[in-house]
């Protein structure tokens, strides 16, 4: 497979790559293997981490969350009546050709 540089460059910082442009070995996958319970977190340092996760979001204001939803909603109905329409013309045209 060719490469370019920026490729060979990706795949070296994402350690899929030696120094010397072969494959990496591989490394073992450590998600197979359950963590000791000394590592585990406990169950109230997991909702204080989760918190502390949620007040990094972005949320969108009150105004945006309306826009939004006006958007999405006019968009359902607009599909809606095409799906209908379509549906309709066809049914007519199947019932035109069989009668």
């Amino acid at each position: 497979m060719a490469m370019n540089r920026e490729q060979k460059r990706m795949l070296r910082r994402q350690g899929e790559l030696a120094p010397d442009g072969s494959p990496a070995p591989r490394r073992p996958d450590r998600a197979a293997a359950p963590l000791p319970k000394e590592q585990r977190a406990t169950p109230g340092q997991f909702v204080r981490e989760v918190r502390g996760e949620l007040r990094k979001v972005a949320w969108p204001s009150r105004e945006e969350i309306i826009r939004y939803s006006i958007i999405v909603f006019v968009t359902v109905v607009v599909l809606t009546g095409f799906v209908a329409l379509v549906d309709w013309l066809s049914t007519e045209g199947i019932l035109f050709l069989f009668d």
